[in-house]
């Protein structure tokens, strides 16, 4: 396949020491406080956590890495994430080579310079979010700039989707932001919608197959039953077309929704503390072990091949698609597939936490219709939900 690999100036290996010591900063101080409030402000119970860490040290070498790493869980605080990764150990909050990259919404989290910068540095990408705007759907820019991030890089821009960044806005109130010791001339930078500019990770050696942390739903969802909304798709496409099949622990998390539920009251913005939280870590069910993650990269490699035949030509670059690959039957049904055995992984790891069964009606996009298009409260079955 066609790849843009290649450039008339390759990227350094890493980014900027400024933009990796600004990093572990903002990586260190979240991480250490989340732990902090995890663990002392709150009551924080954690398995399989050994198993987790040998998978991370395994990775601390990027130039030894085979494949990306992905974690998937349920999602029931907005605050999820930073907060579930307090359990890590201290060492390895400082190191963000070895850290999670993370999905956050554009029109939230990325509204200025300063905003941006600090969530650029915390390895979080901005993600347009399809019920607030029509940028947003698992084709959009910065889902590519993921799946790159979970294959071989480096990538430059010199490529049709994302879509290349136009010169750096450098007023405050703009979400625009690059590294200006290692790209100057906003070289390794994207843009989401065709006017901002954002880093490009992907552009650089030392994130090849990087960890991504997902939450499939799309939304916090707190329901007295504890029971997940239906997956989205765009976790079967870093599944399917990264380079390497990567590794998959499923997680499953509890108690962070009692710190902040949807319906407490003023002041909201303060979590709350003496609350009893779980993390639970699975097997990894990735990687080259996984016949059926493996046998569904197997057919969407068929499909790929199909598509540049019968368009006569030899591919994409990493991360883009054909209209083919977009919304044919195949191509659809294989993504539904791929959602369907991630989200059964992660409701194994409900059960080995002791929780009964799922009624299996509840994966399905049509069960949750039921709400009405109502976006965020309660809901007629008890549950709560944010739109965040």
């Amino acid at each position: 396949m066609d790849s843009d690999r290649s450039s008339p100036t390759p990227p350094p290996q890493p980014p900027s020491l400024p933009w990796r010591i600004g990093s572990a900063l903002v990586m260190g101080f979240v991480g250490i406080n989340s732990r902090i409030f995890m663990n002392i402000a709150n009551n924080t119970e954690v398995h399989g956590l050994d198993r987790f860490l040998n998978t991370l040290d395994r990775r601390k070498d990027p130039e030894r890495r085979r494949r990306g790493l992905i974690t998937v869980s349920n999602h029931i605080c907005v605050m999820d994430d930073p907060f579930i990764w307090g359990v890590l150990p201290f060492s390895y909050q400082i190191n963000p080579n070895n850290h999670r990259w993370a999905l956050a919404a554009h029109d939230i989290c990325f509204t200025n310079k300063i905003f941006s910068t600090l969530l650029s540095l915390g390895q979080t990408l901005p993600t347009h979010r399809i019920g607030h705007s029509p940028l947003g759907g698992l084709f959009q820019p910065t889902m590519t700039e993921a799946i790159r991030l979970m294959s071989h890089p480096p990538f430059t821009t010199s490529y049709s989707s994302p879509i290349a960044a136009p010169p750096v806005d450098k007023s405050l109130s703009s979400p625009d932001i690059t590294d200006p010791f290692s790209s100057p001339n906003h070289t390794y930078t994207y843009s989401t919608n065709g006017i901002d500019t954002f880093p490009a990770p992907s552009a650089y050696d030392t994130r090849q197959y990087s960890w991504i942390h997902i939450f499939p739903e799309g939304r916090v969802h707190q329901h007295p039953q504890k029971m997940m909304r239906y997956f989205k798709w765009g976790i079967a496409r870093l599944i399917l077309e990264p380079d390497e099949c990567p590794d998959i622990v499923p997680m499953w998390i509890e108690g962070t929704d009692q710190i902040m539920h949807e319906s407490r009251p003023w002041p909201r913005f303060i979590p709350r503390v003496n609350k009893h939280c779980g993390v639970w870590f699975g097997d990894n069910v990735g990687g080259d072990a996984s016949v059926v993650f493996n046998e569904l990269r197997r057919k969407w490699r068929r499909l790929v091949e199909e598509d540049e035949k019968r368009e006569g030509r030899r591919g994409f670059a990493v991360g883009v698609l054909s209209d083919g690959l977009k919304y044919g039957k195949e191509a659809v049904a294989l993504r539904e597939e791929c959602t369907r055995q991630i989200r059964g992984a992660v409701l194994a790891v409900r059960r080995r936490r002791g929780l009964p069964e799922e009624d299996p009606k509840e994966g399905f996009v049509e069960t949750w219709r039921r709400e009405g298009g109502k976006g965020e409260g309660r809901m007629e079955d008890g549950s709560w939900v944010g739109d965040i």
